[in-house]
C-alpha cells in the first residue's frame, strides 16, 4: 500500500506560538520535521499542510511539498483528512500524520504506526513509549491509554491513569504511555 505522510502545521498554536516557524539549527521546525519524515523513507511521499502563506512560503523555499488548507479545522488530524481527500492524494492507502512539533520522531514510531494499520488491520494506528511518572502532571504531554492489543483507548494531557485511594504507585508507572505524535 502506498503511504502518504502529511505534517500539520497552524501558526495560532496557544502554548507556543508560530512553533511551526520557530529555529531549529538555522531552519524552522516545520522544515525539520519534514526533513526527517522524508529522510526515515517510510512514506512515497511526504507534505506539509497548513492554512499559513508564510508557513507554506517557507517550507516551499526549503523544497518542502505544501498543501494550503482551510482555516477552520479544530485539529492538525482534520487538516490531514482534508488532504487526503483531494484527488492528487487519492491513490494513497494509508495516510500517516507527523505533528509538526516532532523533528526528533524516530523511524520505529512512524513505521509502528503504519504497521499497525497495514499489517494488524487497525483503522488508525499511532505511537507511544513507556514513560516516567514526571509527565503526570505536564500539561504538555500527551498521555494515552493502550488496550492489551496495543489499541490506543484515550488520549489525555491530564494524569492517565488516575489512581484512587492510594493504589499502589507502581501500577501507575507501569502504566504510563506518553503519545508520539505519529
Amino acid at each position: 500500500m502506498r503511504t502518504l505522510a502529511v505534517i500539520p502545521a497552524r501558526l495560532g498554536a496557544t502554548r507556543l506560538p508560530r512553533k511551526p516557524l520557530r529555529l531549529l539549527a538555522g531552519l524552522p521546525l516545520v522544515v525539520r520535521v519534514w526533513q526527517r519524515v522524508t529522510d526515515l523513507g517510510v512514506a512515497e511521499r511526504v507534505v506539509i499542510a497548513t492554512d499559513s502563506d508564510e508557513v507554506a512560503v517557507i517550507a516551499a523555499a526549503n523544497d518542502a511539498e505544501v498543501v494550503l488548507t482551510g482555516a477552520h479545522h479544530q485539529s492538525g488530524t482534520e487538516r490531514v483528512a482534508e488532504v487526503a481527500q483531494q484527488p492528487p492524494y487519492a491513490e494513497y492507502g494509508v495516510i500517516v500524520n507527523v505533528q509538526g512539533d516532532e523533528p526528533f520522531v524516530s523511524r520505529e514510531a512512524v513505521h509502528g504506526a503504519k504497521e499497525m494499520v497495514t499489517d494488524r488491520g487497525f483503522p488508525i494506528g499511532t505511537a507511544a513509549v513507556r514513560a516516567s511518572s514526571e509527565i503526570l502532571t505536564e500539561p504538555n504531554v500527551v498521555k494515552v491509554v493502550a488496550a492489551e492489543d496495543g489499541r490506543a483507548m484515550y488520549f489525555s494531557r491530564a494524569a492517565i491513569p488516575f489512581l484512587r485511594n492510594g493504589e499502589d504507585a507502581d501500577i501507575q508507572r507501569a502504566l504510563i504511555w506518553q503519545h508520539i505524535g505519529v
